[in-house]
């Protein structure tokens, strides 16, 4: 293995998180797609398994050849990027695939392959403002310019996401301000914009709630977790995920069956509760151990990288990550009601995995300019 330690580069660690998690998601989603498996593919349990397989191999390949990138070519890229995202969002909102009673998806012509289209909008608003905020440090004190070259952008996705999807939005938006806190933004500025965000939210659901029309299901889902009853209404994929978690115990069930079924999404929005009930809590630290010690990691380099954009490129990709983790980890803990968001490099996913091994790929590649400029000996 050493020819393969010696061809990677940049941060060694983060390879490892990574290489760790898209292993022990195999044998997860062995277990996770039985139900699946006999609905849509006759039984065959290999199938969603291999399917993954190639899935990771891919994204592994695309973290390779990323990292290798100069990551300062995503500073210029970021802007076409965004002429591209929001365009699809507005598509999305028209002519998108309904899944599961929301309009997120868009269809690829000829390949017919399928993707998030808020996905790409957060990996490229995500690279435009570390490049925004990097070129605007000299008129953060102004808010006029504050908010036409940075929460505009923001808003602007933010809206075109919300609609069909309010927690991949509360992400977003949670990201792109952790991004503006580093990025010297203006906490006074910061809580303009959110009072403001706030009140008119508010208003539009009173004047014109069809304006949501998933309203009702944010409303569902709010009171189920607020009602602890049992016999709540929509609780039960909740009571369904801690009783998962209490199969496992200290060990898990190392991929034998449990006392109760598996609950519902088992292979993507419940990852977590799954990977307890196999690994038990035990397999569960551990995880939460390796996305924390990725944020960590994340922001060692983030601290070390000279250039203002690298900084904040790196603090951008690797909250929005953890955020996506631990949301999912909340969910499946009875601490967030339900999200609708995977497990990174673990759930069962396509283009999702695929959007995070290049988060993975750009963050790597600024640890490898920061180990490059660390190494080379200083002149005399």
């Amino acid at each position: 293995m050493k020819w393969v330690y010696d061809k990677i580069q940049g941060d060694k660690i983060i390879w490892v998180i990574t290489m760790f998690l898209a292993l022990i998601s195999l044998p997860l989603i062995y277990v996770a797609t039985d139900e699946l498996a006999l609905s849509f593919k006759g039984g065959n349990t290999s199938f969603f398994v291999i399917k993954h397989f190639f899935i990771l191999l891919i994204s592994l390949v695309l973290i390779y050849y990323v990292h290798l990138v100069n990551h300062a070519y995503f500073s210029k890229l970021s802007l076409y990027l965004m002429y591209i995202a929001v365009p699809l969002l507005i598509f999305t909102l028209i002519s998108g695939v309904n899944a599961n009673s929301a309009t997120r998806w868009m269809r690829i012509p000829i390949v017919g392959l399928s993707f998030q289209t808020s996905d790409f909008a957060k990996l490229a608003l995500t690279i435009y403002l570390a490049r925004a905020l990097s070129r605007k440090q000299a008129i953060l004190y102004d808010f006029k310019q504050v908010m036409l070259h940075i929460f505009t952008p923001v808003l602007i996705v933010c809206a075109l996401t919300v609609k069909e999807d309010f927690s991949t939005t509360a992400l977003i938006f949670g990201t792109c301000m952790i991004i503006m806190f580093f990025g010297n933004v203006k906490l006074s500025h910061i809580g303009i914009v959110l009072g403001s965000i706030a009140l008119f939210f508010v208003l539009v659901i009173l004047i014109k709630p069809d304006l949501f029309p998933r309203m009702e299901t944010w409303v569902n889902r709010l009171s189920s977790f607020s009602d602890v009853a049992d016999n709540q209404e929509g609780n039960y994929q909740s009571n369904l995920s801690k009783a998962a978690i209490l199969d496992g115990g200290m060990f898990g069930t190392m991929l034998n069956d449990g006392k109760y079924p598996a609950p519902p999404q088992a292979a993507s929005d419940f990852m977590f509760s799954t990977l307890i009930k196999n690994f038990g809590m035990v397999g569960g630290f551990t995880t939460l151990l390796m996305y924390l010690l990725f944020l960590f990691r994340s922001i060692k380099i983030a601290v070390k990288s000279p250039k203002i954009f690298s900084s904040l490129l790196v603090i951008g990709l690797a909250f929005s990550i953890s955020f996506q983790a631990f949301s999912n980890m909340a969910v499946a803990v009875g601490l967030f009601p339900v999200t609708g968001q995977a497990l990174p490099m673990i759930s069962m996913g396509g283009t999702s995995i695929w959007f995070t091994a290049l988060s993975i790929g750009i963050i790597l590649s600024v640890s490898r300019d920061v180990f490059n400029r660390q190494e080379k000996p200083e002149k005399v």
